[in-house]
């Protein structure tokens, strides 16, 4: 069942990539601000706990537009990182204020372990960005819409 065309489905989830992109970034920079002590703990962990819905949203958008228009090798790559933030999500402790808690940030080194799932998630979001790109291009140029007939000689 095909909803939208393939290049408009393409373009919504390179779209949905690049929102996820300057999330990312967002907050790679608020955690490097928090180890360089320019942000407090709460503050820091409030700005982060605001982004993680609109992440896990934003990234089950796609993902659930490729599995209905079929496309389902891109779906079965996009599962992964889904499941771990849905994981991530539900698996706060119930005393915790979310998934970033101020009171345990600095605990285990979590913020390193904060840090690398940020720049594991920066990669893995990048380089479907470019997946998407080309196989919009690609969908793009499929049924070539200029006529190369041999017989036709335009003259001028």
């Amino acid at each position: 069942m095909v909803l939208i065309s393939d290049p408009l489905l393409y373009a919504i989830a390179l779209l949905d990539t690049g929102c996820v992109l300057f999330l990312l970034v967002y907050y790679i920079i608020t955690l490097s601000d928090l180890e360089c002590d320019y942000l407090n703990a709460q503050e820091c962990c409030s700005k982060l706990n605001m982004g993680v819905m609109p992440k896990l949203i934003l990234h089950t958008i796609p993902v659930l537009l490729l599995l209905i228009h079929g496309q389902l090798i891109l779906t079965l790559a996009n599962i992964p990182m889904t499941i771990w933030l849905f994981y991530e999500y539900f698996s706060v402790p119930s005393g915790n204020m979310g998934v970033y808690d101020p009171t345990e940030i600095h605990n285990r080194s979590q913020l390193k372990r904060y840090t690398r799932d940020s720049m594991i998630h920066l990669g893995y979001c990048l380089v479907f960005f470019f997946i998407y790109l080309y196989c919009m291009i690609v969908a793009l140029l499929k049924g070539d819409p200029i006529n190369r007939n041999d017989d036709t000689i335009i003259e001028l």
